[in-house]
């Protein structure tokens, strides 16, 4: 008897995760189907699963494939299941593919291509999956079409590029539905747009999913250009939809109890606050503006949008290009320092010195999942930890689809006037640089 397992949430049931239960009992004599439990989902980042356990459970066995239903735990429970109901096929979807080839060691490993134009079609009338479309200038997804995957309600379903080639090399490599380069058929049947072309196209391609009716993530920023950012905020508002700019590190639970905690005087009046970020470290080596951007909203977030100076002191090479530079931003109790390099080896962290101590986020400090204080009188350090998963993605996506539930046209983790104050020192920087 050939005995197969996969695994699922199989939360919103619909007709792939129908299709791919049955094509796992296909391929053998008994089919083993483990489903994952709320305490497992959210162990692994798993967002916003509307379905209980026990409705999950039904669904499954309602197929009637399902020979045995099991819960899936704890991580790493597969390996323990493989051994104990001596398991011949472990079947997956083919969204991720090379994940689990290391259980090749002990059963044959089966990526099964997803069914495509069956989740979003299915329930897109009854407003339960929400289908999103990308807009990029190349072949690489920044983690939408993966973290998507944690957040129920989710689907990545096209992709459009001005290159048609590029459109289809990212269709192909993520699976989608469909591609192209005609904007307004790719607009059809969307809910969200996420746009991460280049940053002379952003706006164009903002406004014209506003227009119709898309909600909007963009990469930050959004322009350079102050009152073309404020035309397309109050757009949004006459639409009725949310425009999202994608700095992921405001949606962290680590970031925002950080502020919470800088602004309730864990470390006393905050005098300094220093950003130190390496282009070539931050997402693979983004352009200086969106490197950049970051770390000005952090300092947004935690001194305010009203600073009253901003300097710049940058650095070129030899051949012009920009090596390092060092912005300053100062306000009325406190100096903001942004270090920020190319070639240069420049140490990643974030610190906030105040009156009785300091707070260190090290490392890759946007993608904020732990932080230490030193507070004044006490001689051991405060250390926070908190869950992050994936890039962060989920949790931005986690947030629109309580925007959208709520039916808000704001964002309130990045306020339109707090990304206007944004823009506006992107631009003080980009005139003296």
């Amino acid at each position: 008897m050939k005995r197969v397992i996969t695994y699922g949430t199989f939360d919103l049931f619909h007709q792939g995760h129908y299709n791919i239960i049955k094509r796992a009992r296909e391929l053998g004599d008994y089919l083993i189907v483990g489903v994952t439990s709320e305490s497992y989902d959210i162990e692994r980042g798993k967002l916003n699963v509307r379905d209980s356990l026990l409705k999950r459970i039904e669904n499954v066995r309602n197929t009637g494939f399902a020979d045995e239903i099991i819960i899936e735990e704890y991580q790493g429970q597969k390996v323990s299941d493989i051994i104990k109901y001596n398991i011949d096929v472990l079947v997956v979807g083919s969204d991720w593919r090379g994940k689990f080839d290391y259980l090749k060691n002990y059963c044959d490993v089966q990526y099964l291509e997803r069914t495509k134009n069956i989740s979003s079609t299915q329930l897109r009338g009854e407003g339960t999956i929400f289908n999103i479309g990308v807009v990029t200038d190349e072949a690489r997804d920044n983690g939408i079409v993966v973290e998507s995957k944690y957040v129920s309600g989710l689907h990545v379903e096209s992709v459009y590029s001005e290159d048609k080639e590029t459109a289809r090399l990212f269709c192909e490599k993520y699976e989608l539905d469909s591609y192209g380069n005609d904007f307004d058929s790719f607009l059809e049947g969307l809910n969200i747009v996420y746009i991460k072309s280049s940053l002379k196209k952003r706006a164009e391609y903002i406004e014209k999913a506003i227009e119709h009716g898309k909600y909007v993530i963009s990469d930050s920023p959004m322009t350079l250009h102050p009152d073309k950012l404020k035309e397309l905020f109050k757009k949004a508002v006459e639409h009725n939809v949310v425009l999202v700019e994608k700095i992921m590190l405001v949606y962290l639970r680590a970031f925002n109890q950080l502020v919470w905690l800088t602004h309730g005087d864990l470390v006393g009046n905050v005098v300094s606050v220093k950003c130190a970020i390496s282009q070539d470290d931050f997402e693979g080596g983004k352009s200086f503006n969106e490197t950049v951007a970051h770390a000005i909203c952090a300092i947004i977030k935690l001194l305010g949008k009203d600073c009253l100076e901003v300097n710049t002191n940058a650095v070129k090479g030899e051949d012009g290009h920009f090596v390092y530079d060092m912005i300053t931003m100062k306000y009325p109790q406190a100096l903001a320092t942004i270090e920020i390099g190319t070639t240069v080896d420049v140490e990643d962290e974030l610190v906030i010195i105040g009156s009785k101590g300091r707070i260190t986020v090290p490392n890759d400090w946007w993608n904020t999942g732990y932080f230490e204080a030193k507070v004044e009188g006490n001689e051991f350090l405060k250390r926070f930890s908190f869950n992050f998963e994936g890039n962060g993605f989920r949790y931005l996506l986690q947030e629109l689809m309580i925007m959208i539930s709520d039916q808000r046209t704001e964002c309130t983790r990045l306020f339109y006037e707090e990304s206007e104050a944004l823009v506006d020192i992107l631009k003080i920087i980009n005139q003296r640089g």
